[in-house]
């Protein structure tokens, strides 16, 4: 497939990463020459400099055989005009788009995309991504990350192991035969900054993060394992009235459980708009990481903070002002993926990574065959990937005790039909069935070719 990625930014650079590892064709697009230079040298695509949205920058990148436009530069405009001029002069297929501005999203307007307006095929909004990542945490707080997968029946979980774990200093083999009807698998521990796949015979220790696939069902009993225990949010304070705040906002009031919210904006003019478009939130015009204002939106009594400002400095420390303050818990939203290790230090208990969540939607979105999500983790150091089996895979009709997976994969879970099972050694993979499996970087590509997912994306 030949895909033309607009915009060499992290988000460009991961897609690029992801595409061009499975072989694709791929060209990427950016007006700054460092960002194309540095795409080109790290990774096997070729690069154009110059305007996404020019018809002869286009062209230079190959326009008229490409499959896809992905275009996802800083500007809406840019990435609108982009999808236009693909569609208007070059007939590209498939056209995606990543839109920030909430004004082009708003559902009176659906119409603006069709094919006959404004042709984009599939719009991107960063901002409800990580609004819906946000709304995910607040519905489990005990974790520092959490996404989705096999259309809501399994989950993975990122927890923080403390002192008073359990299970600490068992083998994991050990663990499996101790709650042998749990249907959850420790897919990735990441101990003193270093992410790895565990064996059988490792141990978890304090201090530890460790992420687990669960059957959705088995969600609570897991957390009770690992000496977790949910708490109903009934008081959030939201610091940051932006697109992203807004959205959280928007999405808390529209819960059938009345939870009383409060928002803190530094902007003026943004907190009154926020204000118009709130009902039952409580908007506050000034410096989140003011004490006193923070007090007067009574902090010390919130079950959850959540600083979703656009400066990741900023938002770890309000993060960490209302821990100390007596926030039950504290969630940021942080882009620098560098800083995400200073969070566990800061007693910070949970982080947004805006970038991984907008690749992850991308990806799933590009892929309409048999991968069907991908969930970058860390630093792009790993990715849960989920697809469905090809009969010609060389997983299909057999054991999983017989696969011989890399040594930094590791199976979540199986599933047939609407049933989700826990991958042990006797469980049979068969054409059409879903696995979900925890790779290492360097493993991604094996199991790409396992899953034969680059003959078939459509």
């Amino acid at each position: 497939m030949k895909v033309i990625i607009c915009g060499a930014g992290q988000v460009g650079w991961q897609i690029a990463r992801h595409l061009s590892g499975e072989r694709n064709d791929v060209t990427v697009v950016d007006v700054n020459p460092d960002l194309v230079r540095r795409a080109t040298e790290t990774l096997e695509v070729q690069g154009v400099t110059g305007f996404a949205s020019y018809p002869d920058v286009l062209e230079k990148a190959g326009a008229r055989d490409a499959d896809m436009i992905i275009a996802a530069t800083h500007s809406d405009e840019v990435n609108m005009v982009t999808c236009q001029v693909a569609h208007s002069v070059f007939g590209i297929p498939r056209k995606i788009a990543r839109l920030r501005a909430g004004n082009y999203l708003m559902s009176n307007y659906d119409d603006l995309y069709r094919r006959d307006h404004l042709p984009i095929d599939v719009v991107i909004s960063p901002e409800r991504e990580v609004a819906e990542a946000a709304m995910q945490r607040l519905a489990a707080p005990a974790t520092f990350d959490t996404e989705s997968f096999m259309g809501g029946r399994a989950q993975l979980l990122g927890l923080a192991l403390d002192e008073d774990c359990p299970v600490l200093h068992t083998p994991l083999r050990q663990l499996s035969e101790l709650f042998a009807t749990l249907s959850a698998i420790v897919v990735g521990v990441r101990r003193n900054g270093r992410l790895f796949a565990p064996e059988p015979a490792d141990q978890l220790f304090a201090g530890d993060q460790i992420y687990v696939f669960v059957k959705s069902s088995d969600v609570s009993r897991t957390l009770e394992v690992f000496g977790k225990f949910t708490h109903k949010q009934e008081r959030v304070v939201i610091i940051g009235g932006g697109n992203v705040g807004l959205a959280v906002a928007q999405a808390l009031e529209a819960r059938t459980d009345r939870i009383r919210a409060k928002m803190i904006e530094m902007s003026r003019p943004r907190a009154e708009f926020a204000a118009d478009n709130l009902t039952r939130t409580i908007v506050l015009n000034g410096d989140g990481l003011d004490i006193d204002l923070l007090m007067e939106a009574n902090v010390d009594r919130a079950d959850a903070v959540l600083a979703v400002t656009d400066d990741d400095k900023t938002n770890m420390l309000v993060a960490v002002r209302a821990k100390s303050a007596g926030a039950r818990l504290a969630i940021a939203l942080v882009n620098d993926p560098t800083m995400v290790p200073l969070l566990v230090e800061l007693d910070i208990d949970a982080y947004i990574n805006p970038r991984a969540t907008t690749v992850s939607s991308i990806l799933r979105h590009v892929r309409h065959g048999r991968v069907r999500a991908i969930y970058s983790i860390g630093d792009a150091e790993a990715e849960l990937i989920e697809a469905q089996v090809l009969g010609t895979s060389p997983l299909a009709g057999r054991l999983v005790r017989d696969i011989e997976f890399p040594e930094g994969v590791l199976v979540g879970a199986v599933m047939k039909g609407d049933r989700v099972l826990k991958p042990t050694g006797d469980v049979r993979i068969d054409d059409g069935d879903v696995i979900a499996m925890f790779a290492m970087a360097k493993d991604v590509p094996e199991v790409e070719r396992l899953l034969q997912v680059s003959v078939d994306f459509f």
